[in-house]
Formats: structure tokens, sequence, C-alpha cells
């Protein structure tokens, strides 16, 4: 008599075995692949920020040109303007130089250049500030 039971080969010899087949070449591809696209993309990152720079040193150049030019437009309307304002010179003597003197036509004359420029335009003065007004300047709130 056979004392031993049946056992049974779980480990699958029997079974048919694949192949050992692996997925690294295909990795390797897709990884080579990613690799050159990612470097492509920087390559071309570097030449628009390039291209960018240069526009924007061109723009700034062009940006300085334009404030030259409109500064020596103003300083040539400004030298007209008062070309312009200034009295024509009488050679007849003033009958009484207390009421007409050349220094008294000066003011009138610089305050009608104020009165046409924008830029020239005096400001009005504030009235003097009565003693009874003025608080403590230490307690005065200040909100922004």
């Amino acid at each position: 008599m056979d004392g031993g039971g049946i056992l049974w080969n779980l480990t699958g010899d029997n079974a048919v075995s694949k192949p050992g087949r692996s997925l690294l070449p295909v990795l390797i591809i897709l990884f080579l692949v990613s690799y050159g696209l990612l470097t492509m993309l920087v390559v071309e990152q570097g030449r628009t920020i390039d291209s960018q720079r240069g526009l924007i040193q061109m723009l700034f150049s062009d940006s300085v040109e334009l404030t030259g030019m409109k500064g020596k437009q103003q300083a040539e309307a400004q030298a007209r303007a008062q070309s312009q304002m200034k009295p024509p010179a009488t050679k007849a003597a003033p009958r009484d130089p207390q009421v007409q003197s050349p220094s008294s036509n000066a003011p009138q004359a610089g305050a009608k250049n104020q009165s046409t420029s924008k830029h020239g335009r005096p400001l009005p003065q504030k009235p003097p500030k009565a003693t009874a007004d003025q608080g403590d300047e230490r307690r005065m709130l200040i909100s922004i």
C-alpha cells in the first residue's frame, strides 16, 4: 500500500511560459523623444526671449528719441510764444517817467504770457491763517 497522499503541482510546470518581453526599449524610445521635444522647447523659448529683448531695446530707443523731439518742439513753441508776446519797442520818450517805466511793462508782459500758457499759470495765493484758527498740529487726525 501506498501510504502517501497525492500532491498537486500548483506551480504550473505544465503551463506554457511566455517569452520574456520587456517594455524597456519602448520606454527608452519615449524618453528620448520627450527629451528631444523638451530641448526644442527650451531653444525656441531662448530665441523668443532674445527677439523680445531686441524689440524692447528698439522701443526704448524710439521712446527716448520721441521724448527728445517733443522737448525740442515744446522749447521752440515757447520761444515763438515769447517772441510774439514781446511788446514792440517804441522810440518815443515817455512824457511822465514815473507812470510809464520800462520795468512796469515787463511784469505785465510776463503776466500775460503766464495766463496764456497752461504750464506757467500762477497758483492763487492763499490768505494768511488767523492765529485763532491754528490748531495743535500734533493732535491733527490724518487719514489715508
